[in-house]
């Protein structure tokens, strides 16, 4: 073999173990390539691993802490309930309790304000309304039970104390009795009246009637027996203004009317002091209406009582509670309003008494009023009677003055008042000379007198007539 052969042949092995050579080292290229990618993926994924195992290391936190809030929260929640439960217990439904008896007394809300709106708030808020109107309905049951009770009562009350009226005035005309019996059948009669006055109030607010069938009555008549009823009588001084003197009251409206004034007057008389008058006024207005003033000079009324009298006498709250006319009940508004309410009559009181005390006012509309004949029945003497407008004394003219000047034949033209009596002049000069006996006079006086008792006349001019 040629040297030449020989390097050939090197030359070959040579290149055969280069390519062999390349070829391993393409091969283990490939294999570190592939190696490579691996253990990047495996890094990759190892570090996805890592992330996921971070973030679900910060998730559990974060759950941690939310439901570490939210226990926190509801805690606090918790909290807030029992604290409204407690405020509830506590405060609420005591002050519901007491508001129900009077509205000045505030009902506090919720304590917490960041509940308002809630579900929670407004079960709170359900509850209280809910126990008002519970209580309210079985107190409307109740009362109304002990009003049906007490009208019952009253009205067997009020029938007895007609039948006793009634003997004490068939007693009355015995004229055979003495002093003393007739003295103590006067008082009896006026106790009487009195307790009949008491039981006719309390069977009005319970929703009875009046109990007293009247025929048309002067309405001078009917304030003058209204004040026959109260103890204190004789401190009621009763002025009529009225224009004409036939003025009257029709039946049906004449006992409520009367009970109206009855208690006005009675409220005026406890009120004030008992030296002190009480002035009741009779006045016919333009429109046709008789206004009956009653004002005394008491110590007043608070602004609170006031507003409470006007609500009970206006006639709207047709439905008066007794639980809610204090303990003992004071039923004197509560009567009138009633009355207002069934007969249209117009009620007001006022705290603008000249006297500084109480003024009310019972204004009886046309409707209600009547014209009486006097001669068919003439009115009691013992009625106050209009007044007259007191008459100018004449003085002689002068001499050098002629007998009738314009002015004064003008003011002789002028319309005068003129009463069913004797006018001053003829009155004095009657009064001046003795008056002659008269039985028969005398027994027309008793009779009027007799007349005016059994009508439940003033007692005082009673006991001036005796």
């Amino acid at each position: 073999m040629t040297l030449s052969s020989k390097i050939a042949v090197a030359l070959g092995v040579l290149s055969l173990l280069l390519a062999v050579w390349a070829l391993l080292l393409a091969r283990s290229r490939r294999e570190h390539v592939r190696r490579g990618k691996e253990l990047l993926a495996e890094a990759q994924a190892a570090d996805s691993r890592a992330r996921a195992a971070e973030g679900h290391a910060r998730t559990e936190v974060l759950n941690k802490q939310a439901a570490e809030s939210r226990m926190k929260e509801l805690d606090n929640r918790e909290a807030e309930l029992l604290d409204e439960v407690r405020h509830l217990v506590s405060n609420r439904l005591p002050a519901l309790a007491l508001h129900l008896i009077s509205s000045h007394h505030p009902v506090p809300g919720i304590l917490h304000k960041n509940l308002a709106g809630s579900e929670a708030a407004q079960l709170l808020d359900a509850l209280p309304e809910a126990v008002s109107g519970i209580v309210l309905k079985e107190r409307r049951r109740i009362d109304a039970a002990a009003r049906a009770v007490l009208r019952g009562a009253t009205q067997e009350s009020q029938a007895l104390s007609y039948r006793l009226q009634t003997n004490i005035v068939g007693l009355q005309h015995e004229f055979s009795a003495p002093p003393r019996l007739t003295q103590s059948l006067l008082e009896s009669d006026h106790i009487n009246e009195q307790n009949l006055r008491l039981t006719q109030r309390s069977a009005i607010v319970c929703g009875g009637w009046p109990g007293h069938v009247r025929k048309d009555t002067y309405v001078s008549e009917v304030v003058s027996g209204a004040s026959s009823r109260l103890r204190g009588f004789d401190r009621i001084n009763i002025v009529s203004r009225l224009g004409l003197s036939n003025i009257g009251v029709v039946g049906r409206a004449a006992e409520p009317v009367a009970v109206v004034c009855a208690e006005l007057m009675a409220n005026a008389l406890e009120h004030s002091r008992d030296d002190l008058m009480v002035d009741v006024g009779l006045i016919q207005t333009g429109n046709g209406s008789v206004c009956i003033t009653i004002d005394d000079a008491g110590k007043g009324m608070t602004s609170e009582a006031l507003a409470r009298g006007r609500n009970l006498i206006s006639g709207e709250q047709q439905e008066v509670m007794l639980l809610e006319l204090g303990d003992p009940p004071s039923m004197g508004f509560a009567a009138i309003g009633r009355l207002v309410a069934d007969y249209g009559l117009h009620v007001s009181i006022d705290t603008s008494s000249p006297y500084g005390g109480v003024r009310a006012v019972v204004s009886v509309p046309e409707n209600l009023l009547t014209s009486i004949d006097e001669n068919a029945m003439p009115p009691s003497v013992m009625a106050p009677q209009p007044a007259v407008a007191p008459q100018a004394h004449k003085r002689p003219a002068p001499a050098d003055s002629p007998d009738h000047s314009p002015a004064r034949t003008a003011a002789a033209e002028l319309p005068q008042r003129r009463r069913r009596f004797s006018a001053t002049a003829a009155h004095d000069e009657a009064a001046a000379a003795p008056r002659p006996l008269d039985p028969e006079n005398t027994g027309a006086i008793w009779s009027d007198f007799q007349s005016g008792l059994t009508n439940g006349r003033s007692v005082t001019d009673s006991e001036e007539a005796l």
